[in-house]
């Protein structure tokens, strides 16, 4: 098979984040080896998370700065100046709203990626551990038959062999063999303290995984209730839900930088691994595997001869002599003492069993699938996870831009709320066409009405004074009209009234006002009529 270095080839995004330099807290060079135990590849990576945290702190000064020029600058009154401002607000949230639900669908694949590429890591690692506690099994099993079953059965035998010392002889050299056996198991490694490492290692990264899924899936749901904030907001022109907008925007922006940089030291770490993992797992496995073993499972070439191979062979030549020892005992020493069929049967019985151990231990010890089990970890570190991690680390990034420009936006469009509701305040709230006079008018009927025809009232009250001359009522619209304008003494304000005589008030009154108007319509020519008879 072929080696592990031409099937293994570490993708081109692995090589450009190895590349990136490692710089220390006093910004000093550090190798670039994967050593997670070393403080200075420790300070390395974390430096990295603090230059996410630089561009976090230039990113809120920006804000500020333009939170401040948005409070100083004077607010244009030019009618087409203030629209386009207002396109430009609205469109500008626009644009980082679509931004926003873009990074979230680039977030979900790359997160995606990340989960696969993980649990691919989980599965093999289970694989691996299938493997070595298997071996375990088969030699602690087979030791167990050579150094227990075997020695009761040849102890019975050597009572009914006693007086037969050709016999004798051939049951000492059953135990011979079944010592050699055993001293050629030893040589096969225990792999009972890799088992408990690699069983704690899956166990914390899937325990660390579902929780850094779940976390990168509430945060892509809180930046889409956000988006959805932001439109509500500007289209009901609510201050208050812009306000909370505002506020949710720029806690998004912080997990924003903060996912950046996890992001960022993860797939730099991870590909620090992926350039030459062969190395670093030669590395910690000094001391308790020999470098012939550790290499013959990373390389898995087939130049190289299994270490295992000479233990296994005498360890077949050694049963293959005991299985040919018993069935000669069977063959002549059965007819002569007929009680010993029973235990040699027995022995026969476990030396096959042993052999069949034998069979399933040499697959088992094969590096093939232990190979295979290590070239699928490293594609789902090197190839899915850190592709996840890339693709979230672009969302953070297009997040952290879209709250940016869409908190830009909120603050413009809070200034134009402000100055929208000063306006209306700056109006006569006698105004019966003032937007806030009609909703004051909706909520207290009797209070709108008052206010609507304040100006209308007063002003026939000044007209009393004048005592203009009695007229004479006619029913003929030109009369009429002239009688109404003699009625408000030719104020300006009144003249123009063609809707009284048809009596239709203007179309933006309300029913109740409609009433009012033309109960007073019809009162003051009465009142008049009297107060200067014809």
């Amino acid at each position: 098979m072929p080696a592990a270095r031409v099937e293994y080839i570490a993708p081109w995004w692995v090589v450009w984040l190895h590349s990136v330099p490692h710089l220390g807290l006093r910004l000093q060079r550090v190798d670039s080896t994967f050593n997670p135990r070393d403080e200075n590849y420790q300070e390395s990576l974390l430096f990295l998370g603090l230059v996410a945290a630089v561009c976090l702190g230039l990113n809120l000064v920006f804000l500020t700065a333009n939170l401040v020029c948005v409070c100083c600058c004077r607010q244009d009154g030019a009618a087409q100046t203030k629209l386009r401002k207002s396109c430009c607000v609205t469109w500008s949230a626009v644009v980082a709203g679509l931004v926003c639900c873009a990074a979230v669908g680039i977030g979900f694949y790359g997160n995606s990626e990340t989960n696969d590429g993980v649990y691919q890591l989980i599965y093999s690692l289970g694989n691996a551990n299938h493997t070595f506690s298997g071996i375990d099994t088969l030699v602690s099993g087979t030791t167990q038959k050579m150094t227990v079953d075997l020695e009761q059965h040849l102890a019975r035998l050597s009572e009914i062999f006693a007086t037969r010392g050709d016999y004798l002889q051939t049951l000492k050299f059953l135990q011979r063999m079944a010592s050699n056996i055993i001293a050629q198991l030893s040589g096969v490694p225990v792999w009972t303290g890799v088992t408990a490492e690699l069983t704690e290692l899956a166990d914390q990264t899937g325990y660390v995984e579902y929780y850094r899924w779940l976390s990168y899936l509430l945060l892509f749901i809180l930046d889409l209730v956000i988006c959805f904030i932001a439109c509500l907001g500007l289209a009901r022109r609510s201050r208050c839900i812009l306000a909370l907008m505002l506020c949710c925007g720029l806690l998004a922006l912080l997990l924003s930088w903060a996912s950046m940089a996890a992001d960022t030291a993860a797939a730099v770490g991870a590909s620090d691994f992926c350039t030459a993992p062969d190395t670093f797992l030669l590395n910690m496995t000094e001391g308790h595997l020999s470098a012939e073993v550790t290499r013959y499972y990373l390389y898995c070439d087939q130049s190289m001869s299994s270490p295992f191979q000479q233990a296994l062979t005498a360890f077949q030549r050694s049963l293959t002599a005991m299985q040919i020892q018993v069935a000669g005992l069977l063959q002549f020493a059965v007819p002569i003492f007929p009680t010993a069929e029973n235990e040699l049967i027995r022995i026969q019985l476990l030396l096959n069993s042993s052999e069949s151990s034998l069979q399933q231990l040499t697959a088992m010890l094969d590096c093939r699938g232990l190979h295979k089990d290590y070239l699928d970890a490293l594609t789902g570190i090197c190839y899915d996870g850190i592709e996840g991690l890339l693709f979230l680390g672009l969302f953070s990034l297009l997040a952290a831009l879209a709250f940016s420009t869409m908190t830009c936006s909120g603050l413009r469009a809070w200034k134009r709320f402000t100055t929208r509701d000063r306006d209306y305040d700056d109006i006569d709230d006698d105004d019966p066409f003032n937007p806030q006079a009609r909703r004051i008018a909706a909520h207290n009927p009797a209070r709108g009405q008052l206010h609507s025809f304040c100006s209308y009232s007063s002003g026939l009250g000044s007209q009393t004074s004048l005592q203009p001359p009695a007229q004479t009522v006619s029913n003929a619209p030109v009369s009429e009209y002239m009688n109404q304008a003699v009625l408000f003494g030719g104020n300006p304000r009144y003249e123009n009234t063609p809707l009284i005589g048809r009596g239709s008030p203007p179309p933006t009154y309300t029913p109740s006002m409609r009433a009012t108007y033309l109960s007073l319509a019809d009162e003051h020519p009465r009142h008049y009529g009297r107060e200067f008879p014809a």
